[in-house]
């Protein structure tokens, strides 16, 4: 029954209730009490009667209780009463205006129903709380962390001192390669000097807004020395300048049953390690997911698919010409499907296959180039990578023809490329148990393998051109395309969600130098790539819910090619909001 309903049948009681007490028939004395289910009609005045049918039609509809009905007839029965043994009370006048009692119960029935439908108008005209925030504001989530890291970093002494920085030298090229006209040597990697105590922060802030049940909207910005995909810690020093701050996220998503599609920049979509993708790693571009899909009662499948743009060629180049160049864009296509299974005990095992294509990052060899004649620049220029950490093998784009008039000091100056295609097969697994006491095991593997790996076609498409990874003496290339990790995790939890929780790791792992792009990977590990094998381990421990302790101690050297050890050894607190 509606409020406005049990207003109105309220009303009636209590004015029946009063006209029971103050009618013609008021001096009557009504017979024994009766229950408000009880027969009245036979031993009961007119008045009297009316009041108990009411009463009794209130309890039926369930507008008030029994005990409710019955104080009432007890109130109405004790007037009827009293006015019958004469107790009349004070002296009415004629003018006088007669109140009737109300029992407390009802008075409480009415403000209740009252301060409802105020209520109810106050939520909807927002007005019933003035100093709280419209209703759009309960639609967004803010988050954020901060993390401040001491990081010390020791190479070998032993390390060789002529490892060139790829990267640098594609992003200051081109560079001079003529040993003869070159003013400089190519930008060298620090190989042997240690860096300890770099004090290093990340600050990452957040907004999620609810569009609707299934459409969501974020945006994330985050700090950065630099636009390098990788990493979004700070270095702090520089003269206590201010720090970057970068968008890391802005992406719209919509999630209807099992599926989820997002399209922006976003957090990396699939079940991977850091040896392939970085855990700072986000993804531009649009991606499909779904989830739960039961195939048992402790089994489900999952699958991603996606599509992002790695790098766009430019609209205006050649700037120099009329005729413009092909579009050469760069994309990772990426698929996988897993499966997710709980045991009856409580463990969890997770295992997933994924195929990653970077369609087109493999540099190109251009046509003949006449530099010196002050020709328009070599038509391959734009397949320089956007982005390089080390490892990979490397040749030089340009195929720059001699001066005729002087060939020995025609000056060289080259871009490097990627020499290998990559086309990757990922697996990866992961166990969860519970052991003694309560305490946690992780255990977990990732094996990579680059199905598009081929030193022929490496020789073949750098036109001899191979300049890392290659050993001059044998004349034989040192690559491969294999990269594995190993990882044990155990612990009190393994979240860490809890004050004194805490966490032990290590693990093991090893990256061929064209197993994988090594601009994707984590930056702590031999400092970001490929070509790296080594061992990590530490530990973290919870201070409370929102901020924990983190150790780790990273040991590694090259899997081929000259010597470079490195081992890193970071500090840092974690806090989350």
């Amino acid at each position: 029954m509606n409020t406005k309903c049990n207003k109105w049948l309220l009303t009636l009681a209590v004015a029946a209730v009063a006209a029971a007490v103050s009618g013609p028939t008021a001096a009557q004395a009504p017979a024994e009490s009766p229950a408000p289910g009880a027969d009245t009609q036979a031993n009961a005045p007119a008045d009297m009667n009316t009041t108990v049918h009411l009463i009794r039609l209130l309890v039926s509809q369930g507008v008030i209780t029994v005990a409710q009905g019955e104080a009432l007839l007890m109130q109405a029965q004790e007037e009827v009463r009293q006015a019958a043994q004469g107790d009349a009370g004070p002296d009415v006048r004629e003018d006088d205006v007669r109140v009737p009692y109300i029992p407390e119960v009802v008075l409480e029935e009415i403000r209740e129903e009252v301060k409802e439908d105020v209520m109810a108008k106050a939520k909807a005209e927002n007005w019933a709380a003035p100093n709280t925030f419209p209703d759009w504001v309960s639609r967004i989530k803010v988050y954020g962390d901060v993390r401040v890291r001491n990081e010390s970093r020791f190479f070998s002494g032993d390390n060789s001192n002529e490892i060139t920085d790829f990267h640098e030298m594609n992003e200051s090229g081109p560079h001079d390669v003529n040993s003869k006209t070159a003013v400089s040597l190519p930008p060298l990697m620090n190989t042997r000097e240690d860096r300890e105590n770099l004090l290093r922060i990340r600050a990452r802030f957040g907004l999620e807004a609810a569009l609707s049940d299934n459409w969501d909207a974020g945006v994330r910005l985050a700090t950065g020395s630099s636009n390098g995909p990788v990493s979004t810690t700070q270095t702090l020093g520089g003269g206590l300048g201010k720090k970057d701050i970068w968008l890391d996220q802005a992406w719209v998503s919509w999630h209807p049953g099992i599926w989820n599609f997002t399209a922006g920049r976003a957090e990396n979509p699939f079940v991977s390690t850091d040896i392939l993708y970085s855990g700072e790693l986000n993804f531009d571009g649009v991606s499909a997911g779904f989830s739960g899909l039961d195939f048992s009662d402790n089994g489900s499948v999952f699958g991603t698919f996606g599509a992002f743009p790695l790098q766009y060629s430019d609209d205006d180049w050649p700037s120099n010409q009329k005729d413009k160049g092909d579009s050469e864009d760069r994309w990772l296509l990426g698929a996988q499907l897993g499966v997710d299974w709980e045991f009856d005990n409580g463990d969890g095992f997770k295992t997933a296959l994924a195929y990653y294509n970077f369609d087109n990052v493999r540099g190109q060899r251009s046509s003949e180039c006449y530099l010196y004649a002050a020709a328009p620049p070599c038509d391959s220029d734009w397949s320089v990578p956007a982005f390089m950490q080390k490892g990979n093998t490397v040749f030089l784009l340009r195929d720059i023809q001699l001066d005729p008039a002087n060939p020995a000091l025609t000056p060289l100056p080259q871009y490097v490329g990627l020499a290998s295609e990559f086309e990757l097969l990922d697996l990866n697994a992961r166990w969860n148990t519970s052991l003694f006491n309560g305490y946690k095991l992780q255990l977990a593997g990732n094996y990579i393998y680059n199905l598009a790996y081929d030193e022929d076609e490496m020789w073949e498409n750098a036109d001899g051109q191979l300049i890392s990874n290659f050993d001059s003496n044998t004349g034989e290339l040192e690559s491969g395309r294999e990269a594995w990790m190993l990882h044990a995790a155990f612990g009190s939890s393994l979240d860490l969600r809890h004050a004194g929780e805490w966490l032990a790791f290590m693990g093991y792992k090893y990256i061929e130098p064209d197993a994988l792009p090594d601009a994707y990977n984590d930056s702590t590990f031999h400092l970001g790539g490929t070509n790296a094998k080594g061992y990590y381990l530490g530990g973290s421990y919870a201070l409370n819910e929102n901020l924990y302790f983190r150790g780790r101690w990273m040991s590694s050297e090259e899997v081929y090619g000259p010597p470079l050890a490195i081992d890193v050894l970071q500090f840092e607190l974690n806090a989350q909001f």
